[in-house]
């Protein structure tokens, strides 16, 4: 029998007591409360010690979100993180070698999951910039309390916690910003406020955000128009990067003693987002998120509860500088037609673009108790719970896309239960430990699909295989990890520590099944202009890693350096397919200056790196106020172990040193970015490699009295060309769902040079 997940719930209460009492492996969580007026590091910690965590304070963030819409983009100065850029609020981190679902993402407790084929609307699009207060990145070993169906680092974003009122007094707030920024003429403007007592507090949060196209530093393609019947695109400007985006936020908490309750309701918008790396644009993403959680702190430790809903709906097409009718013109049969108009349904009409559209329905569950045991002993143990259900359906368009719906996932289903236990101690004054187990359970299926037509090559024989396949799989994963602290002295700490962690594949990864070269176009997840297809034998990916984080402090200097390495068994990287479509033949094999067809596998790889940090006092005067310097280094190396051949997507070296200041009213902040030059390329997908660059940036805060602050700043000050090395392939115009119609061969620029203007008011 199936149960749903609150059945499911109610289950694990049973279980959770004997967990409490057998179990030999937990951590504490402890909470770290902050005000509006607490400047420092911001971080929410997963335990009272363990792991390594770093995070963005006060004055960091207030810096970032004048200068982006794009939550992920926040990350970009905590150390070992990059970001690849798609969509301009829809960015993916990407750390120590791994992005998007092989890092595990929390935003306000939830695990949210893309709803789309490209990877449109990852997790971090869901809260706006303003929106957020704490942003913590586990980029070493994840305690398991925090990880689970990852085998990478772990990321968790926060909107503010509840406040309340003194007792018998009600509290009455609110703030409003505006922010400009010159390059795509963006905008965007957010309002919000509370009000409270001594026990009920009611937030409101809402932002409206919207670009133009952004220009690159220099020309990188000719003029003209962006395809037959669109607009013209300068030389230097980056086509398919606007975007439109709305976010509303309701929060209701109660606080009774030491119980404290929270329902956030979440709501999304939006109309367009252009996508420079992908065929195919978003022209509409709208979710809503209910999540409901519970605090309460006993004699014996404390207990969390939560429960969330989220619903998705996301359409894709051509937007504005992608070509839309496909086809011959009635009128002038000698072009793709500015005005096609459908003929009667065969293989000589016209097509309307390729709608595309998805459903998503997430609802989850997680139950968390931390038991301390005397001063120096904590456990935890704990349930998660996740039903993920998604539809992916294409409605026919014309030329030929008749009489189906051309049904790319049917009723997938992707549901997680799991179990944890970890125990945190603090053996003495110089060694502490932690170590956890975690088991979860996989369960994924789909039902049976079609094409546009069973007269239609391929489709037929292919949806026919697949659909008399087995379908339903079912993943049995363990993690498991041990870190150990060892602090000699106040000046000096050593942190080593070892992981096995997994990841299932997603439901795009196993399920998509069509060889067609227009379909295998419009899955990717990479941004690399390639297309591909799915695999019902994939295993999920088992990661051991080793990792270290050295820290020494000396006069006013802190030194930190973290070199890590994790292979990875089932890893799942792509090989060119293989089948009697004429797209996985011979030309496809050999291809070395194309986009070609790729198949999901399971291989092996290595991934290691070393991650280095510099913080320290330059100055202190009256006449220059404080200076402070700040030297991140990081470097990743991925390599097939099957194959020989690098892993996609793997950040060079690269160098960021920033001075900030703070003279009076003033806090300033000079940043020298230097990356290196990505030649070490997938030959299995036809990577793009890219030059290195060095970019300067200025970023300047100024209070204008107690509630009113200024934020501005000047990005790429030289209004230098680059390509950044996670962006991956230009499909930003033309006509991109031919395989052919979007020459190979040139990288996603970089923006040229943008200031920004921030002005936030409190009352």
């Amino acid at each position: 029998m199936k149960l749903n997940p609150f059945m499911r719930a109610a289950s694990q209460w049973l279980i959770l007591p004997s967990l409490v009492m057998t179990s030999s492996v937990l951590a504490e969580a402890s909470e770290t409360k902050k005000t509006e007026d607490d400047s420092t590091r911001m971080v929410i910690m997963a335990s009272r010690v363990l792991p390594s965590a770093d995070g963005l304070d006060s004055q960091e963030l207030a810096n970032m979100k004048a200068s982006t819409s794009d939550t992920a983009s926040l990350l970009k100065s905590v150390l070992g993180v990059n970001i690849q850029q798609g969509g301009g609020v829809s960015g993916l981190p990407v750390i120590r070698g791994m992005a998007d679902d092989r890092l595990r993402i929390k935003v306000d407790g939830m695990d949210l999951i893309s709803a789309c084929g490209n990877h449109m609307n990852p997790p971090l699009s869901y809260i706006d910039p303003t929106n957020v207060s704490a942003a913590t990145v586990f980029a070493g070993i994840t305690p398991v309390s925090i990880g689970g169906d990852s085998i990478g680092s772990t990321i968790i974003v926060d909107s503010a916690k509840p406040e309340f009122a003194e007792q018998g007094k009600t509290l009455n707030k609110g703030q409003a910003g505006l922010s400009y920024r010159s390059n795509g003429d963006e905008f965007s403007a957010n309002l919000g406020m509370l009000f409270a007592t001594d026990n009920l507090s009611i937030r409101y949060n809402g932002v409206r955000a919207e670009a133009e196209n952004y220009s690159a530093g220099d020309a990188f393609k000719a003029a003209g128009p962006a395809a037959a019947g669109r607009g013209d695109l300068a030389a230097d400007e980056v086509g398919s990067s606007m975007y439109q985006s709305t976010n509303h936020a309701l929060m209701f908490a109660l606080q009774l003693d030491q119980h404290l309750w929270q329902l956030k309701y979440g709501k999304q918008d939006i109309p367009y987002q252009g996508w420079v790396n992908q065929r195919m644009d978003m022209t509409g993403n709208d979710s809503t998120q209910i999540n409901l959680a519970y605090e309460g702190t006993f004699d014996w430790g404390l207990f969390e509860g939560r429960v969330y809903q989220e619903e998705t709906r996301h359409s894709m097409q051509f937007y504005d500088d992608k070509l839309f009718w496909y086809g011959p013109n009635m009128t002038a049969p000698a072009t793709d037609g500015i005005e096609c108009v459908a003929l009667t349904p065969g293989m000589n009409g016209c097509a309307a673009g390729m709608p595309m559209d998805t459903e998503g329905d997430n609802k989850g569950l997680s139950l968390k108790a931390s038991i301390k045991f005397g001063e120096d002993d904590v456990i935890r143990v704990g349930a998660d719970l996740q039903d993920y259900l998604l539809n992916d359906w294409w409605d026919p368009s014309g030329k030929g896309m008749w009489p189906n719906t051309f049904v790319n996932i049917n009723d997938g289903e992707r549901n997680r239960t799991a179990l944890f236990s970890e125990w945190e101690s603090k053996l003495n004054s110089e060694w502490q430990v932690q170590t956890g187990i975690r088991y979860e359970k996989v369960e994924m299926n789909a039902d049976e699909v079609q094409g546009y037509s069973p007269m239609m090559a391929y489709y037929g024989p292919e949806s026919m295989a697949f659909n008399m396949s087995e379908r339903a799989k079912t993943d049995d994963n363990f993690d498991m990890t041990v870190l150990g602290r060892y602090q000699p002295d106040q000046n000096s700490s050593i942190e080593i520590g070892y992981a096995r962690k997994s990841r299932s594949p997603n439901l795009y990864e196993r399920y998509t099944w069509s060889t067609g070269g227009m379909v295998m176009r419009m899955i990717n997840i990479a941004g690399d202009g390639n297309g591909y297809v799915g695999n019902l034998d994939l295993d999920a990916e088992v990661a051991h890693t080793v990792s270290a984080v050295f820290n020494y402090t000396i006069d006013d200097w802190t030194f930190t350096m973290s070199p890590h390495y994790s292979q990875v068994d089932n890893y799942i990287d792509a090989t060119r397919c293989m089948s009697s479509n004429m797209n996985c033949g011979m030309m496809n094999q050999t291809a070395t200056d194309a986009y070609v067809y790729l198949q999901f596998v399971n291989q092996s790889a290595k991934i290691y790196g070393l991650d280095a940090m510099a913080r320290g006092l330059v100055a202190d005067s009256t006449e220059w106020g404080e200076v402070n310097a700040t030297v991140q280094l990081n470097y990743t190396r991925g390599e097939n172990r099957d194959t020989g051949d690098n892993l996609y997507n793997m950040m060079p070296l690269n160098v960021t040193i920033a001075f900030d200041q703070k003279l009076n009213s003033w806090n300033n902040r000079l940043e020298l970015e230097w990356v290196d030059a990505k030649d070490e390329v997938s030959d299995m997908r036809n990577e793009l490699s890219t030059d290195s660059f060095a970019l300067v940036n200025l970023r300047s805060n100024y209070d204008l009295s107690d509630n009113l602050q200024l934020n501005l700043g000047i990005e790429n000050l030289m209004d230098k060309f680059y390509n950044h090395p996670l962006s991956g392939a230009y499909l930003g115009q033309g006509k991109t769902m031919s395989g052919t119609g979007v020459a190979w061969g040139t990288a996603v620029p970089g923006k040229g040079r943008s200031f920004y203007l921030a002005l936030n008011a409190s009352f």
